[in-house]
């Protein structure tokens, strides 16, 4: 039973992923705990496992159409990578309780986020960002390089913490900071989001457990059965709608997790 129900959730968080893109991610920690029992730091292993996975195998298909920006991808993970185990030293000191309200509260900004139909495409370049040639691709400068290195560490600590991918913050940062074109930055925060889970993992894995293997192969698996099901269906509906329908489960979510937490 554990195992079904661990397919089945590991496919209704590859699906949000395919459906949304950056997001997707923040239901997998909820569904591990209050779906599967597992304990929160154990959760939060298992979630940067498959977030991670599921990330890579989502790059690997993006990269035949040519929108992965390998580089800018690379500057955001590495800020990430040096910056998860900080956010899995802190998550370890707070209590369990307050972790889970904090990681609802982030479902719910998320969700308000999502509903209010702002769209990455809609949202204009920084003031200080990046130049960027004819194709649209960012030109890194030593001032860029360090911004995009920091919206990557804030990543890896929130990631670190709450078992995240952070494509919510690295899709808006390859926009604003990378000036990036929206096609380029969804597909780039997928290599961003595989190395910083990666970081994240290692730094949360002692408190994984002996079943966390199994646990991850099942929940992957589902995890991109779902991606690819999700990938199909999004270009069928207005993203809108699909931002909304995420919205309301998201800060559904986050209710339900704070009446877990509370009653």
């Amino acid at each position: 039973m554990e195992t079904a129900l661990a397919l089945v959730f590991g496919s209704a968080v590859g699906l949000s992923l395919g459906l949304t893109g950056g997001g997707g991610s923040i239901l997998a920690v909820p569904l591990l705990v209050f779906g599967l029992g597992l304990e929160l730091r154990a959760a939060v292993a298992i979630s940067l496992a498959v977030v991670g996975l599921t990330s890579l195998f989502g790059a690997v298909l993006q990269a035949k159409s040519g929108n992965v920006l390998w580089r800018a991808g690379a500057i955001l993970g590495a800020g990430g990578i040096i910056a998860a185990p900080l956010g899995a030293a802190i998550g370890a000191l707070l209590p369990d309780d307050l972790v889970m309200v904090l990681f609802a509260i982030l479902m719910v900004v998320v969700g308000v986020r999502m509903a209010a139909g702002k769209q990455e495409r809609e949202l204009p370049v920084g003031r200080f960002a990046c130049p960027r040639d004819d194709d649209g691709r960012p030109r890194p400068s030593p001032s860029c390089i360090a911004k995009l290195g920091s919206a990557g560490a804030l990543t890896g600590i929130l990631s670190g913490i709450f078992g995240v991918g952070g494509g919510f913050l690295l899709v808006p940062a390859l926009v604003w900071v990378g000036s990036a074109r929206i096609e380029h930055a969804l597909a780039t925060s997928l290599v961003a989001i595989a190395l910083i889970s990666v970081s994240g993992f290692i730094a949360n894995s002692g408190a994984a457990g002996g079943a966390a293997v199994l646990m991850v192969v099942v929940f992957a698996s589902g995890a991109a059965i779902g991606m690819l099901s999700g990938a199909a269906w999004k270009c069928r509906l207005s993203p809108v709608v699909l931002g909304r329908v995420f919205a309301v489960v998201a800060i559904g979510a986050g209710i339900y997790v704070v009446a877990q937490v509370v009653l």
